[in-house]
């Protein structure tokens, strides 16, 4: 299934053409989103949405779910992370699986500037993590426009996760990201040649040592041991307190389930967990029928941000 809907190609003509919208996060550091925005915006609900790891704004899964949010009545903002998306001369560093930074950065932009009412996060694997985090790390001091966040398959013990994925049966999908992630880092070295050194590319082919290589030390984490742990949403999920939903499978390949049974989310009253027996990786697709296409992982997230954010 991780395959399957991956690979599916998939036609969703209720999504208007997006706005390309441009966000000067940081110093070095602009992002694109692509959004789609009621006609009045300040009084529609809106979902932010973050892809995972080398995934974009064009991600299946991204415009699935912006599809059924927007005729759901919301605007819907799809962040492209730092280099993702064909964005790679806009930022000069790296983005990585803690980088809270960005999506907050948008968050607080949709409250103070375009006045949306409410707000829903959603993130697939480490978009998921990502949201997860950035729940935990706001805590009780999360604004009162966010309502609710959404997290499937999410990558929230990003060792456990490494591990897993450096399993021999996963090795079609570390070498599909590792293929993506050098040809990412030759054309960061085109554009940036005094900051991206090549050599340490070579004979770099798991995703481990891609992050000790580079994630890890140009993020300030040193290590990808300090920087699994640091990123990690594990760290901060027990802090969460708005209405947090967490979708995953028993049978994801990279995904172990059993992180998601630790106290800390356990342990949490506004934590929802939800593991599936099927669904793999991100898949969670079903068979359609005239009412539902058959992607129930993405009418799952609408669902839960149109009960906690209602159009």
């Amino acid at each position: 299934m991780t395959v399957y809907a991956w690979a599916r190609s998939r036609a969703l003509p209720a999504l208007p053409e997006p706005e390309a919208c441009y966000f000067d996060t940081d110093t070095h550091a602009r992002v694109l989103a692509h959004c789609n925005w009621q006609p009045e915006r300040d009084k529609a609900p809106a979902l932010l949405l973050l892809h995972g790891l080398e995934g974009s704004s064009l991600a299946h899964y991204m415009r699935g779910i912006a599809e059924k949010a927007w005729r759901a009545g919301f605007s819907v903002v799809r962040l492209n992370q730092r280099n993702c998306g064909g964005t790679e001369a806009l930022s000069r560093g790296l983005y990585h699986s803690g980088l809270t930074h960005d999506p907050l950065f948008l968050l607080r932009h949709m409250i103070e500037h375009e006045r949306v009412p409410a707000v829903a996060v959603a993130g697939y694997s480490l978009g998921g993590n990502l949201t997860l985090k950035l729940a935990g790390d706001l805590g009780a001091d999360a604004p009162p426009q966010l309502k609710a966040v959404c997290a499937v398959s999410p990558t929230l013990d990003l060792a456990a996760c490494i591990d897993a994925i450096e399993q021999p049966s996963n090795v079609f999908y570390q070498l599909n990201f590792m293929r993506n992630l050098r040809a990412r880092m030759k054309r960061k070295a085109g554009l940036f040649p005094d900051l991206y050194d090549l050599r340490k590319l070579k004979g770099v082919w798991t995703i481990r040592g891609f992050d000790d290589a580079y994630t890890a030390p140009m993020n300030g984490f040193g290590n990808a041991k300090r920087y699994y742990h640091e990123a990690s949403s594990l760290r901060v999920v027990d802090r969460i307190r708005v209405p947090a939903l967490i979708l995953t499978a028993a049978n994801d390949p990279f995904v172990p389930p059993d992180q998601f049974r630790r106290p800390e989310v356990e342990s949490n009253p506004h934590v929802r967990l939800l593991i599936t027996d099927d669904g793999g990786h991100c898949g969670f697709v079903s068979e359609p029928d005239p009412a539902h296409d058959g992607y129930w992982a993405e009418h799952a997230v609408v669902a839960w941000a149109k009960h906690h954010a209602p159009a």
